[in-house]
């Protein structure tokens, strides 16, 4: 297949003289972050050869805030960290336009004439998917090269873990799971067409180009590591939103719940910039945060589960919700039909420090005895109908907890006996004995206050 740079029309970004921000290394090479497999072979994120020259290829388009390479101190991991230190407010990684890869790159390389005259137009995302297939397969003939050398060979977003490992999953992150895998075959199939018209590019079969292996890995590089910038539509794309860029470098930093950075483009550099929120200390790792996400959340987006999460939560299905109200309540299925009107059947949650507010207002109303039914919409407004009810919905709670922490510890067995005998699945295995002891952590946290909370109702 013959390439071109897709950065041709565009030389290095010119910087404006404000300060140069300290500079940052490697840390012991980079770990495979944002949803990668531990040890997944390749580059895998994890050289920290390939992360110098990724960093030594973009130095001459613009990319601020690089130096030497140190080795990191006793659990730092892998990362980036700064071997200077740094304040408050100050830009810590400034990537500037030309080093991105966005749906212009793909427009304006080999493959922008296929994406233009493809009936019905293929949506930004296939079209960033397509060009990552294509320049993968290029290899050392691709001008991102350094690049996709620092990329994992493999994700561990639910969609690409084996089904066995998925039914190991938490009730509503396995329905996620099962909804997201969905999504992406009927995604890859829906491309199929637009694929085949590219054969010309290539002297191999083009099926055996884009399979859907090749698919899921070009899709988990642009779902787990892309930044969010806005584009305007063009006719060429389907009318999905065109917000996914690729951010060579910078999508190298690690994610922790209890960092403040402001990540934008800047249009007055036409730079993608990173500011930290707080101060940092010389060879302390540089960390940026995702957002408030609970582990569920993150494992389903980014394929990790970090330890220790202050907002990891266990979500509560439906199913569980109802499983201990009285059998001879008549009202239930009128009961649910309100909280579903009302948006009180999801986002039902345990916590650190307890059943959140939305579950215990979802179980006050369940828990209505038949006189003071007609009274529920005080129990949506947060008001008490009476002490019984308070005190049934905290017992109904708490044998809720009960069962999700037997269910929790049933499935850290099987994992246990798992990982002894499917030697291939360990990684996956531990992925989710990861998710499920930090949540049994959590649910240990909440019987203690439901406990605290019952003696004081007594």
């Amino acid at each position: 297949m013959s390439t071109v740079d897709p950065q041709s029309n565009h030389g290095p970004c010119r910087t404006s003289a404000r300060q140069r921000s300290g500079p940052l290394s490697v840390a012991g090479g980079l770990r495979a972050r944002r949803g990668s497999l531990p040890d997944g072979g390749g580059g895998g994120g994890g050289d920290p050869v390939a992360v110098r020259a990724l960093a030594k290829a973009l130095a001459p388009r613009g990319l601020l805030a690089l130096g030497p390479p140190h080795a990191a101190r006793p659990g730092t991991g892998r990362g980036l960290m700064s071997t200077t230190p740094l304040q408050e407010g100050q830009v810590i990684l400034s990537l500037p336009e030309s080093c991105l890869l966005t749906t212009d790159t793909v427009i304006r390389s080999y493959l922008g004439a296929y994406v233009a005259k493809w009936q019905p137009p293929p949506s930004p995302l296939v079209a960033l998917c397509a060009f990552l297939i294509a320049e993968k397969h290029a290899g050392n003939r691709s001008p991102w090269k350094p690049y996709l050398e620092v990329l994992p060979e493999a994700y561990s977003c639910p969609v690409c873990l084996e089904p066995e490992v998925v039914e190991l999953l938490p009730g509503p992150l396995k329905a996620q799971a099962r909804e997201q895998r969905a999504r992406v075959q009927e995604l890859f199939t829906a491309s199929r067409a637009f694929f085949s018209s590219l054969q010309p590019l290539f002297s191999e079969a083009v099926e055996s180009v884009f399979s859907y292996g090749a698919f899921l890995w070009a899709w988990g590089t642009v779902n787990t590591r892309a930044v969010y910038l806005a584009r305007g539509r063009r006719p060429c794309f389907s009318a999905e939103p065109d917000t996914c860029v690729l951010a060579p470098y910078l999508d190298l930093l690690n994610h922790s719940p209890a960092v403040q950075v402001s990540a934008a483009f800047n249009e007055e550099t036409r730079c993608y910039e990173i500011r930290t929120g707080s101060r940092w200390r010389p060879r302390e790792e540089v960390l940026i945060c995702y957002g408030p996400h609970d582990n569920q959340r993150l494992l389903l987006e980014y394929g990790f589960v970090p330890p220790r999460n202050p907002h990891a939560c266990v979500h509560v299905a439906q199913d569980v919700l109802v499983q201990y109200l009285p059998a001879a309540d008549k009202q239930t299925g009128r009961k649910i039909s309100i909280l579903k009107d009302h948006g009180f059947t999801e986002n039902l949650t345990f916590g650190w420090d307890g059943p959140s507010w939305r579950l215990l207002t979802a179980l006050k109303l369940l828990c209505l005895q038949a006189e003071e039914f007609p009274r529920w919409k005080k129990v949506l407004l947060g008001e008490t109908v009476s002490d019984t009810n308070e005190k049934t919905s905290l017992d109904v709670a708490q044998k809720i907890c009960r069962h999700l922490i037997e269910e929790t510890d049933a499935v850290l067995q099987k994992v246990s006996h798992m990982k002894a005998k499917e030697t291939a699945l360990v990684t996956q295995l531990t992925l989710v004995e990861t998710l499920r002891t930090e949540e049994l952590k959590v649910l240990q946290a909440t019987a203690d206050t439901l406990h605290c909370l019952q003696a004081a109702s007594a």
